[in-house]
């Protein structure tokens, strides 16, 4: 019982009172970092269907609030780009760069910091080869990282044999740049992490629904094997959110 005392002050507020006191990265003058994950620029983008141009994703909002629940069953049917374009610009979409570094998103993060990467293991998605993908929302495109043998078992595996993590039409996988964050609110971050990519998921529920669409949220990831999935260092960055995305029946 002590130790789940422990961990409920995880949830309060109570480091705030404490961080006008500390001299954070932001305070001291140093850079702060950058928005997005730097990436090889001789690799060809794969260019994205631009918002302005989105067909799908009309469904009311009061039909998309009512509908959404979570989905762990999916039909074989792909993805098209354009629906898999919208569902990133949905969670990660970038509306406006403020002072060259700033970015103003689709979802809300604790002082503009926008800790997370998305990155997309892609089974079904039409006009794409199965593999696992890197989004980048300052140039709402993707990059083709690498082809995974056995990608849906080794997804299945890392989630703990949760199987519908890999039997979808892709598994969206956050990780989080803690730093991002620290750089302005050091040891007050995490909460608001924790909080912010919350924020992502439930866009992605949203969007999902308004598709035909739908997702379930996982927490219950292994670690170490989710990390080494995405080849992330598990300490700069890790995996934080997974997500699930695939077509559902009709009649539900």
């Amino acid at each position: 019982m002590d130790e789940l005392k422990e961990r409920r002050e995880f949830l309060k507020s109570t480091l705030w009172a404490k961080r006008r006191d500390v001299q954070t990265d932001q305070k001291k003058g140093l850079p702060q970092p950058l928005p997005e994950k730097p990436y090889d620029e001789e690799i060809e983008l794969i260019n994205l269907v631009s918002p302005e141009n989105f067909t799908v994703g009309d469904m009311p909002l009061r039909e998309v609030i009512s509908r959404r629940r979570s989905r762990r069953k999916f039909t074989d049917e792909p993805l098209t780009l354009e629906e898999l374009s919208f569902l990133l610009w949905s969670t990660q979409g970038v509306r406006e760069i403020f002072e060259g570094r700033v970015t103003f998103r689709t979802v809300p993060s604790a002082g503009a910091r926008h800790p997370f990467e998305t990155y997309l293991a892609i089974h079904k998605v039409e006009g794409l080869k199965s593999g696992l993908y890197r989004y980048l929302p300052l140039e709402h495109a993707l990059i083709f990282l690498r082809e995974i043998e056995d990608m849906a078992k080794k997804l299945i595996d890392a989630s703990f044999h949760q199987r519908f993590v890999g039997e979808c039409a892709v598994t969206f996988i956050w990780t989080a740049i803690p730093y991002r964050t620290e750089w302005r609110y050091a040891f007050t971050s995490h909460k608001v992490i924790a909080i912010d990519v919350g924020h992502v998921c439930q866009n992605l529920y949203l969007a999902a629904e308004s598709i035909g669409g739908g997702t379930c949220a996982v927490a219950a990831y292994h670690q170490e094997k989710m990390d080494a999935f995405l080849g992330v260092d598990g300490e700069d960055e890790f995996t934080i959110y997974v997500a699930p995305v695939g077509k559902i029946p009709s009649s539900e």
